[in-house]
């Protein structure tokens, strides 16, 4: 990669520490204090400044609009004081003095003067070509109900943090209601004074009521309080969903007035971050976890890129059908259609354990999160757990009465999900002991599935064109996602964001887990008629990778979906799974009917085994295919 910044600024910096350390208070981007406020679109001239209209745009883009960003980005940063000097000296202001007002006014909980504010900005005066200093200037989406319910509302409970519920019950009989805005939030909050009653008056546990109502609109996770109202939602984190879903403040009360006259909040940050994201997007092979540095461009270099086929494991006596680094990426596990499972040491790829006991070929494998035991799935209709620190057989699983294709762990590592090719019973849930904790109803076979890294969701394919989703706490179903052509493969993105799934047509789909949406489409590499997995991969799972039935490994930029790599490793038939090593970004696996699997590097960090200086072992041709596991044709 090349060097993204240098290591010396441009001119003379001050030394870290220097700098004031001055906090921003909360009305400080306000002018603090009593500045003299211009107009929108207007400055002063401040004795002998230019008047900033008359100057140059800069570099093409709105003087003022520049200004205002870095005056309100130094109050972030901390440096008020030259936020100050900035205003001054160009004589644009942050927010007008309406704005300034009406942000006061709320933080303070002064909500009569704030309705003063707002009401009458929603009125229209002919003839004026700029709003009065006391107005607003609104969206064009502005709604004055909702915004007067929002400011009521947050005065409402604030009533019933102080424990007032003859006022709290006053406000929401006398001001809510008249609004007609949103019956549903209503009843809500008549049934939160409820338990407020029963809070106080019942128990007369105040201190767990006085804990409650603060959770309803203070955000915990960055202590903004009151200023909530105006930055964000302040529901999400209220513990009690029933009464406040977290969609319901998603549209805050800063959405309705106009970014000319109130910047959004950290407007430069989200622009810079932009900026990082599309370089990120324009780079085919960024594949570190690091943000680019904002001094230069930034592009990567494909020699840092595991495009090398460095280390040829071929253990195996058969089509090896599966392949998963563990989660701190020191072990992998291969499962082949040989029967058998192995796992090697990453370090120098030595075998530290072959697995037995299978009858039949195992198609997949999966770690506990904490790496201690592994899940391997066979055609033997079996599953099975062991200690990946002795090789011993913990667990059998002989539940099901069709192959076993894929098995996930719960978040915790205390229970996992098995899947199977058996109508009667395709996704069970058990223990660590063995016990069936849950049996989803049957009537489809399922070819794989997965649960997502934060525990909330299992995701199965279903072999006839569609994927289920279940909540894992709840058992119930969310919904269902049919398809055109039948599913091979599912994968979840560490995030938990999005799903991976492999279609027979020779498409891959990338799809939004909470939206249901199609965000993006995969396609080049050869897949109709056998199982074929792909996988996240890099960094910062900025690729989706997959084998092929061309025996070729196919890399694609996840973000903007151009192929960004065909390649030749494997002698012949499928590349069936592919597994990239969540901890080191320059080394993935491929597991192919060749018998073997192949270790992609980095040139400078391939490493040097026995293994790797040995001839490609030649496979024999024209393996048989006739698993269920193997061919899609018996779905």
């Amino acid at each position: 990669m090349r060097l993204d910044g240098v290591s010396q600024t441009n001119g003379f910096s001050t030394p870290n520490g220097s700098a004031s350390s001055q906090s921003r208070k909360p009305l400080s981007h306000s002018l603090n204090g009593q500045p003299v406020f211009a107009s929108n679109g207007d400055s002063q001239t401040n004795g002998s400044v230019k008047s900033p209209n008359s100057l140059p745009s800069y570099f093409g883009h709105n003087r003022e609009e520049v200004t205002r960003l870095l005056i309100q980005s130094l109050y972030d940063l901390g440096y008020s004081g030259a936020a100050e000097l900035l205003s001054k000296e160009s004589g644009y202001q942050l927010e007008s003095e309406a704005v300034a007002m009406f942000r006061s006014a709320v933080l303070d909980g002064r909500w009569s003067d704030a309705e003063l504010i707002l009401v009458p900005s929603f009125l229209t005066e002919s003839g004026h070509e700029n709003p009065p200093r006391n107005k607003l200037v609104l969206a064009e989406n502005a709604n004055k109900n909702e915004m007067l319910f929002y400011l009521r509302q947050q005065k409402f409970l604030e009533l019933l943090e102080a424990r007032d519920l003859g006022d709290a019950l006053m406000v929401l009989r006398t001001e809510l209601t008249p609004l007609n805005y949103d019956i549903g939030r209503l009843h809500a909050l008549s049934r939160l004074v409820a338990y407020a009653f029963f809070f106080v008056f019942m128990i007369a546990d105040l201190v767990v009521f006085s804990c409650v109502l603060r959770n309803i609109y203070t955000n915990k996770r960055d202590g903004m309080g009151l200023s909530a109202l105006l930055e964000r939602g302040y529901y999400q984190n209220y513990p009690v969903g029933f009464f406040y879903p977290a969609t319901w403040m998603d549209t805050h009360v800063t959405e309705f007035i106009s970014p000319s006259v109130m910047i959004p909040d950290h407007r430069l940050a989200i622009l810079l971050d932009q900026i990082k994201r599309n370089q990120i997007n324009q780079c085919l092979y960024h594949n570190t976890a690091s943000c680019p540095s904002l001094y230069s461009d930034h592009m990567c270099d494909r020699a840092d890129f595991p495009l090398r086929p460095g280390v040829e494991l071929s253990q195996h006596a058969d089509e090896v059908w599966y392949c998963e680094f563990s989660h701190d990426g020191t072990k992998l596990a291969t499962a082949s259609r040989d029967h058998c499972v192995i796992i090697y040491d990453t370090s120098t790829f030595s075998v530290l354990h072959k697995l037995r006991e299978h009858e039949e070929g195992v198609a997949h494998a999966s770690w506990s999160p904490d790496d201690t035991k592994l899940i391997t799935c066979s055609q033997d209709r079996g599953a099975r757990v062991w200690s990946v620190e002795t090789g011993r057989c913990l667990l059998t699983i002989s539940h099901h009465r069709q192959p076993v294709t894929a098995a996930a762990w719960a978040a915790d590592g205390e229970s996992f999900v098995t899947a199977s090719l058996d109508l009667s019973s395709q996704l069970c849930h058990w223990s660590l002991r063995g016990q069936v904790i849950h049996m989803w109803p049957g009537g489809f076979r399922v070819q794989d599935c997965a649960i997502t890294s934060d525990g909330r969701r299992l995701v199965a394919a279903d072999v006839q064109g569609k994927i289920h989703v279940y909540n894992l706490s709840t058992h119930e179903e969310e919904y269902c996602i049919p398809l055109k052509s039948k599913p091979t493969s599912v994968a979840v993105s560490r995030d938990s964001r999005y799903m991976l799934v492999n279609l027979s047509e020779g498409q891959i789909q990338l799809i939004d887990i909470d939206t249901t949406d199609v965000v993006r489409r995969f396609q080049g590499q050869k897949q109709g008629s056998f199982v074929i997995r792909s996988t996240f991969g890099g960094a910062a799972e900025n690729f989706v990778v997959s084998g092929s039935e061309d025996s070729r490994v196919y890399v694609w930029h996840k973000e903007n979906g151009m192929l960004v790599e065909t390649l030749e490793g494997h002698l012949s038939g499928c590349v069936n799974a592919i597994s990239w090593n969540p901890t080191n970004a320059g080394m993935f696996a491929s597991a192919g009917d060749d018998r073997s699997v192949r270790i992609w590097t980095r040139e400078r960090d391939a490493p040097r085994t026995p293994a790797a200086e040995k001839q490609r072992a030649v496979s024999s041709n024209g393996f048989t295919r006739t698993s269920a596991l193997r061919s899609t044709s018996s779905f």
